[in-house]
């Protein structure tokens, strides 16, 4: 058996050691991920679109949810982009970390592995990983709300507040789920796809899983039989349906695991 894992308590090394087990075992896994596994990159993991506002206030006297509703970006499109901004730019300079990294390589070792994201960083790509269902979009591509032209930017420097259409003058918005808005039906797609196809293992990492169709693999593995694993340092919506629990960072849980499915 490997050594206890640096950070990990006793319980949740043992854990590790058991979920590391499964995913040698398994030809085909699903990764649900969640702010938390931004965390170690530096990103907030509360309230708004990747994080930001710990209440549900603005300075403009309004809720966040209605800041960042698809309703303000129809009729106030300049203050739905103010808060965006903000947003992005707090996040600025986060950078992919080992939680993403390892998630990247078990694709590569895994036959079949996906992961479901409800984060809109784009950390998971820039890692490495390729099956991605970016469940609430991406705020690094951009479209035209008009003639749907789309590009993607490292970053918001030097865009204009609320920015414009190159090719038609419209306005351009993120390629985001707002408040009241519709998940991507591509997405979706994908993901019922996929689920179809069923998972040897399902692992929710560093989400509270309060949307149905983030907690809902977990509930349809255990309804199967099959294992299912959660990595939080806290509770959440799945944490008594799991199998396996790993009370801690992402980053650290997933590189334990990794290092013991490594010889």
């Amino acid at each position: 058996m490997s050594a206890p894992a640096k950070g990990l308590d006793a319980e949740s090394a043992k854990a590790a050691e058991r979920v590391a087990t499964l995913l040698a075992r398994a030809r085909s896994v699903l990764f649900v991920t969640g702010a938390g596994i931004s965390a170690d990159s530096g990103l907030p993991t509360y309230r708004g679109i990747g994080g930001l506002y710990e209440d549900a206030g603005t300075e403009d006297g309004i809720p966040i949810e209605d800041a960042l509703s698809g309703e303000t970006m129809t009729r106030d499109p300049a203050l739905c982009w103010k808060y965006i901004a903000q947003i992005e730019r707090a996040c600025r300079g986060a950078r992919a970390n080992r939680g993403h990294e390892v998630l990247a390589e078990m694709e590569r070792r895994i036959s079949r592995a996906w992961v479901l994201t409800q984060n809109v960083d784009g950390f998971h790509l820039d890692a490495g990983s390729r099956n991605v269902i970016e469940i609430h979009g991406n705020v690094r591509t951009l479209v035209c709300t008009r003639c749907a032209r789309t590009r993607t930017v490292p970053d918001y420097t030097g865009l204009t507040i609320p920015p414009a259409c190159d090719a038609c003058g419209a306005l351009v918005r993120p390629a985001v789920v707002l408040f009241g808005e519709m998940l991507p039906a591509p997405a979706i797609a994908v993901l019922e796809r996929e689920l179809a196809q069923g998972f040897d293992l399902v692992v929710s990492i560093g989400t509270t899983a309060v949307f149905p169709y983030i907690a809902g693999p977990v509930a349809m593995a255990r309804a199967a039989g099959v294992p299912t694993a959660e990595i939080n340092p806290g509770r959440s919506a799945v944490s008594d349906l799991v199998d396996h629990r790993i009370v801690a960072r992402a980053a650290l849980a997933l590189d334990a695991i990794w290092r013991r499915l490594s010889p």
